[in-house]
């Protein structure tokens, strides 16, 4: 077993090095888009090596922009070409075999004075304390490198093998709003994730800070609160995600079972005040989080139907509506809410039918 992840790196390049990245991935994205423009033209595949490319880059990365052209051509196909994707946002990409890395650098063929030539470009690698370390040890894949926010980052495809943990110790994990994570183990074990209060309060201040700037019209800070809003989202995702799969291994946890929160927006009844953060919170990248993370340590993850978890007794099976945060039942049946959900959806079969018993 094995699964791909990807390991984002940053660059420092030199700000030569910065032009150069910067003019390669312009070329890179307007050589695929113009391979595919010809491939529609013509209605097939086309059959040109590096050698029929014109573009100032260097070979193997002219072999990577056809087959990445080729692939976006062959997913137009599909739709008889009705709708032809243009790429738009710059970017270069290697292959495994063009490139290397060390603790301080990455070295790959760029274009200088027209000529290709292997050059170290300065990168905040990582550390023996650190994930990435570990994880760079394994088969490295391509190299993506791209620019957000105004910084270059390398991206490189890492497949691990993944070990499959034996028993059939199960955690149900509940997701929401005011508690982001509740987990519980089948012997009883409980644990709350996360500050829901605090992910309001913060949201409500990227909001008010947004409402001013669109007053004064500044639409660029507008840009960057937003920009710096998604990555504070994803660092809390990060944190509730790597958590839970902490617990999960501490507790000899072989499934996590979790709700499967497709149109959640659509199906989901809210208070007003809570449902600006229903529509901006990503529920689904918190779920692939904890996915991927305990993917990496043996622990498998099944989806499970989340109707009626919360409204449903775990102890009768009868359906009541919780009060607030508080479920009581006629059976004398008490538990905070969001427990009663996890501990249902621990229980509960999972979507594929693949399940193993809780």
């Amino acid at each position: 077993m094995s699964q791909t992840i990807t390991v984002k790196i940053k660059l420092l390049p030199t700000k030569e090095q910065d032009l150069t990245l910067t003019e390669m991935s312009k070329t890179y994205i307007s050589t695929i888009n113009d391979l595919v423009s010809e491939m529609v033209k013509e209605k097939k595949s086309t059959k040109k090596t590096s050698k029929n490319i014109g573009a100032s880059l260097p070979s193997a990365v002219k072999n990577q922009a056809i087959k990445d052209a080729k692939s976006v051509f062959k997913k137009a196909k599909k739709t008889k070409l009705e709708t032809i994707p243009v790429l738009k946002k710059p970017t270069c990409i290697w292959n495994n075999q063009n490139y290397s890395l060390d603790f301080t650098h990455i070295s790959l063929p760029i274009m200088i004075d027209g000529k290709a030539k292997k050059t170290p470009i300065r990168a905040l690698l990582i550390d023996k304390e650190n994930r990435n370390f570990n994880l760079l040890k394994h088969k490295l894949g391509t190299l993506r490198i791209t620019k957000k926010s105004n910084k270059w980052i390398a991206q490189i495809s890492v497949t691990t093998p993944t070990p499959q943990k034996t028993g059939f110790k199960v955690m149900g994990v509940d997701l929401g709003l005011k508690v982001p994570a509740v987990a519980v183990t089948d012997d009883g074990k409980v644990r709350f994730f996360g500050n829901g209060r605090q992910n309001k309060y913060k949201k409500r201040k990227f909001r008010s800070v947004r409402k001013a700037l669109g007053k004064k019209k500044k639409l660029n800070a507008i840009r960057s609160s937003k920009n710096k809003e998604q990555r504070w989202m994803k660092d809390q995702d990060h944190k509730v995600s790597r958590a839970i799969v902490n617990f999960a291994k501490e507790n000899e946890i072989s499934v996590i079972r979790i709700e499967q929160l497709a149109n959640i927006r659509q199906t989901t009844r809210t208070s007003r005040k809570n449902e600006k953060n229903l529509h901006t919170w990503s529920f689904y990248r918190l779920s692939q989080f904890i996915e991927y993370k305990a993917k990496l340590e043996g622990i498998k993850v099944e989806y499970v139907n989340p109707v009626y978890t919360s409204q449903t007794c775990p102890n009768c099976s009868e359906k009541n509506k919780a009060q607030d945060r508080k479920y009581k039942c006629k059976c004398g049946f008490e538990k905070h809410r969001d427990l009663v959900g996890a501990m249902n959806i621990r229980c509960a079969p999972v979507i594929d039918g693949n399940s193993q018993s809780a």
